[in-house]
């Protein structure tokens, strides 16, 4: 999972301040998922055909070759389709006046 802030500053003039300050902050958290293997198991053949896994499930730890390695098909993760989950929060602070 990835998480990034920004902060963003704004200084804006105003007629009746010298100055002011606006901040805005957002924040990003992915996460992604691999789902239904697409691996076409009859490509050699000149046909189409998918074992129907539904999910990825790594066949051994975090850091290892099986890792990778499905353990439900067998097949590498990036036959699995990947989906990416995002989230966004932002927050804003008005100018002081």
């Amino acid at each position: 999972m990835k998480k990034r802030q920004v902060v963003i500053k704004q200084r804006s003039r105003n007629s009746n301040t010298s100055s002011s300050w606006t901040t805005t902050s957002s924040s990003a958290t992915s996460s992604i998922r691999y789902v239904e293997c697409q691996k076409n198991h009859a490509a050699n053949i000149g046909g189409y055909a998918v074992d129907g896994c539904r999910e990825f499930m790594a066949a051994g730890v975090e850091g290892t070759d099986d890792s990778l390695r499905c353990a439900a098909c067998g097949c590498h993760r990036n036959f699995h389709r990947k989906e990416v989950n995002t989230e966004v929060v932002c927050e804003y602070s008005p100018p002081n006046t």
